[in-house]
């Protein structure tokens, strides 16, 4: 740990929220020259204070211990960057159209990579006037279904999220050439053309 780069992070956190050290320092029960000791490198914060920390500043903890924010390269919101997050213990699903750290249940995620859909993954399509029919066959019991499908365009993302013992049909607006994306709890994430 490099006590001048997390002093120095945590000075510049605090002055973006406009704080003063005292008010820092009230906010975590501690005295103002313990954060004057952090700012200026002197010390780091004990490890019992950075999940206060880390929430006041608004930061992740491992960020604090790095010294260091790491900023995403601004790219114009392209959904056909989109990454999914999926939760392997709630299946909670999440979605960042840039790097992103996220955790869940205590875990930190790492984005799904999308494999092309073969024969025993591919979801029947069928276009109906102005929308899409999509269906599948695919088993749907409580330990191996499709969570969810995702339609993505260059700007749009269409969710529909899916449950065990459902019958896997719905229907899209249809918005144009995209991808089709979906989730099988056991196999991981395909992806059709559309």
């Amino acid at each position: 740990m490099d006590c001048d780069k997390i002093g120095n992070l945590i000075y510049n956190l605090r002055k973006e929220k406009a704080m003063t050290q005292k008010q820092l320092a009230d906010l975590m029960n501690i005295s103002d020259k313990a954060i004057s000791k952090w700012e200026r490198g002197l010390g780091c914060p004990d490890v019992s204070l950075l999940p206060e920390l880390s929430q006041i500043l608004g930061v992740n903890i491992e960020e604090i211990l790095s010294g260091k924010i790491e900023l995403n390269e601004t790219i114009g919101g392209n959904m056909k960057k989109l990454n999914f997050y999926v939760c392997p213990q709630c299946n909670n699903l999440m979605t960042a159209t840039g790097d992103a750290h996220i955790s869940c249940c205590g875990k930190r995620l790492e984005a799904l990579v999308a494999a092309k859909a073969e024969d025993n993954h591919l979801l029947n399509i069928e276009p109906v006037e102005n929308e899409l029919y999509v269906a599948s066959s695919h088993e749907m019991k409580k330990d191996h279904y499709i969570s969810f499908v995702a339609y993505v365009t260059g700007d749009r993302v269409l969710i529909v999220k899916q449950y065990p013992e459902w019958n896997m049909q719905f229907r899209f607006h249809k918005l144009g050439h995209g991808k089709l994306y979906f989730h099988c709890t056991n196999h991981g994430l395909f992806y059709q053309l559309i």
